[in-house]
């Protein structure tokens, strides 16, 4: 888990990165947690390569209020509340191929969104891990 460990002790900086680490997702979750960071978890793998799957699993996954409208302004919206109370937090997205292979576009906007709240200036740090097998995506550091 280093390339986890540098980030959650600051020694990288928050980011979406690839990351191939083969953990058990309650593993993952335990050592993001010991560090006083929040985590979600999606899996892609069974939540549908929709793009309506993919807003309600993250909605889930990071406890939005039940008013979440399930669009991409309602996450951009929802996603800058995430993580109060907490050092950081850390979404862990296995099988984020699915989606990028079935709607390119849906994936695009999903990626630009979530680098929005990455690159906030305010709030808690906030990375998104992409685990599992997808297109190349430009620009993308991995976390290994």
């Amino acid at each position: 888990m280093s390339g986890l460990a540098a980030l959650l002790a600051g020694h990288e900086a928050p980011g979406i990165y690839r990351w191939h680490g083969a953990f058990d997702v309650a593993d993952v979750r335990h050592a993001v947690e010991h560090a006083g960071w929040g985590f979600g978890h999606v899996d892609g793998w069974t939540a549908g390569d929709s793009k309506a799957a993919f807003l309600a699993a993250v909605g889930e996954a990071l406890d939005f209020p039940d008013d979440y409208g399930q669009n991409f302004d309602a996450l951009a919206d929802c996603l800058h509340d995430v993580g109060r109370g907490v050092g950081g937090v850390v979404l862990l997205w296995d099988g984020w191929g699915t989606l990028a292979r079935a709607d390119q576009r849906a994936f695009s906007v999903a990626l630009s969104v979530l680098g929005s709240r990455v690159n906030a200036d305010k709030g808690m740090p906030f990375s998104v891990l992409l685990r599992g097998e997808g297109p190349d995506v430009p620009g993308l550091a991995s976390l290994d």
